[in-house]
């Protein structure tokens, strides 16, 4: 049967029905997760359409999933990183929400002292164990919204729960009246999705879901969750694993409306980034993300990779904070003592530094040539030259005008004899075995040394005003 579809202006034919398929023994997609194998990835060279939602955004996850991968935050590291997720987010919800666990008296603590601060953005919302009890508890403290973990892979229904498909969607379905019951909006976490039975499990479920919506007219939010990081977005590859055709699936075969639908990934394979950016160009209005992608083993989605994603789909920052990207990493390594990996982008040392002289005469010629954007704009982080034996006499250059902050007139040439003078004195430090970077510290002594000889004051004089 044919019907007009208004939107895309196309005559389609009417979305097919998947009644849930139960099942005596478990499906476990042998063919790609053989466990004595690596991963397999399958094609059929289907392909799905575009879909990228009117609005998208981001959520957080960084007290929650970030949380339960290390040692605990603070009350007060929580309530200090939060305040800069609210700076970051800007006033037009770039990061709509941010999700908290209540188990302990410190994480309940932390949640008031947020909701204090009368933030609009991000919005406080809660993960809890499915029970009546802990819907009350989210309720009293006064959150509209919690998530709920509802494992939809048969490795988690028959192996994990030791129910049958029926049997795990009838307990679902009674969990998420309870929470509707209790007054709060639920969001289904469906757990392994990338391994489960999409048309025999996870659609029925889904559509099961907004059936329960429309009767009780509150919004039920879906959260697909990549647990494993199995999930990948090659054009035409089999379900489940491919991100798209999930997204799609949700939308096109569930009915789930875009804004209802979030991404939640694990970086086992390298792929959060990507997965999460395919999940809002195939429908999913809201991707999860952990601030520098901390989260269980591998960790999440990184929130600042996604907020410069968010950028380049978009075109627009929306109002968000970038400098405050800056302000946590430092908190990070200075306060919290969470050491990042030097060439992380955007948070880690070394993400704009080059060394090569190359590099160098290209940023003192015009920085971009070799920077990816104004990152001192953007990120309070100019690029920054580190000297070493291959740096040449444009890195030296550049590391004393970035140093001294030099502008126009000041700034020294490559060709100035000060920078051929410290050039020679990196050229002996490397001649005699040395293989350690040059110090900032040691470069500032040659620096000003030389400038001495050479009646060059005015490093002297930018010496004192720093």
């Amino acid at each position: 049967m044919l019907e007009f579809n208004k939107k895309t202006n196309l005559l389609e034919s009417i979305p097919q029905e998947f009644p849930l398929e139960e099942v005596s023994d478990p499906n476990l997609f042998r063919d790609f997760f053989s466990y004595e194998d690596i991963p397999k990835v399958a094609f059929n060279r289907r392909l799905v359409p575009l879909d990228v939602p009117d609005e998208i955004w981001i959520t957080d996850t960084t007290f929650r999933d970030g949380q339960q991968s290390r040692e605990p935050y603070t009350v007060k590291e929580m309530t200090d990183l939060f305040d800069m997720l609210h700076r970051l987010s800007g006033p037009n919800g770039v990061i709509r929400m941010s999700e908290f666990f209540l188990y302990t008296k410190k994480d309940r603590e932390a949640v008031y002292k947020c909701l204090e601060k009368g933030y609009k953005f991000p919005e406080i919302t809660s993960w809890i164990r499915a029970s009546k009890k802990d819907f009350q508890l989210v309720k009293d403290i006064g959150l509209k919204e919690t998530g709920i973990l509802v494992s939809c892979s048969d490795y988690h229904i028959f192996k994990k729960m030791h129910m049958t498909r029926r049997q795990a969607i009838d307990h679902y379905l009674a969990v998420v009246r309870e929470c509707i019951e209790t007054g709060v909006r639920p969001r289904c976490h469906f757990e392994d999705i990338t391994r489960a039975d999409f048309y025999g499990f996870v659609i029925p479920f889904a559509s099961a879901l907004m059936d329960l919506m429309e009767d009780t007219g509150v919004p039920i939010k879906i959260r697909a969750c990549d647990t494993l990081g199995y999930g990948v977005t090659y054009p035409g590859a089999v379900l489940p694993r491919s991100v798209p055709g999930i997204i799609y699936g949700l939308h096109n075969h569930a009915g789930v409306p875009h804004e209802l639908i979030e991404w939640h990934g694990h970086n086992d394979f390298y792929r959060t980034v990507n997965n999460a950016s395919y999940a809002w160009l195939y429908g999913a209005s809201g991707v999860n993300c952990s601030l520098l992608g901390i989260g269980e083993r591998t960790g999440n989605t990184p929130l600042e990779a996604m907020i410069f994603e968010y950028a380049q789909l978009t075109g627009s920052l929306n109002g968000a904070d970038t400098k405050a990207i800056t302000d946590i990493a430092r908190y990070y390594e200075d306060v919290i003592g969470y050491e990042i990996p030097p060439m992380t982008p955007f948070v880690g040392k070394n993400f704009n530094v080059t060394r090569a002289g190359i590099h160098a005469d290209g940023l003192l010629k015009d920085e971009e040539i070799y920077n990816i954007f104004d990152t001192e704009k953007f990120l309070d982080r100019p690029v920054k030259i580190a000297i070493s034996n291959t740096s040449g006499t444009s890195g030296i250059a550049h590391w004393i005008n970035s140093f001294y902050n030099f502008k126009g007139d000041d700034m020294v040439d490559k060709k100035d004899r000060l920078v051929e003078i410290v050039k020679d004195w990196v050229d002996e430090q490397y001649n005699e075995g040395r293989v350690t970077m040059i110090t900032d510290g040691e470069l500032e002594d040659i620096v000003e040394k030389t400038a001495a000889e050479l009646g060059q004051n005015k490093y002297l004089r930018r010496k004192k005003t720093l």
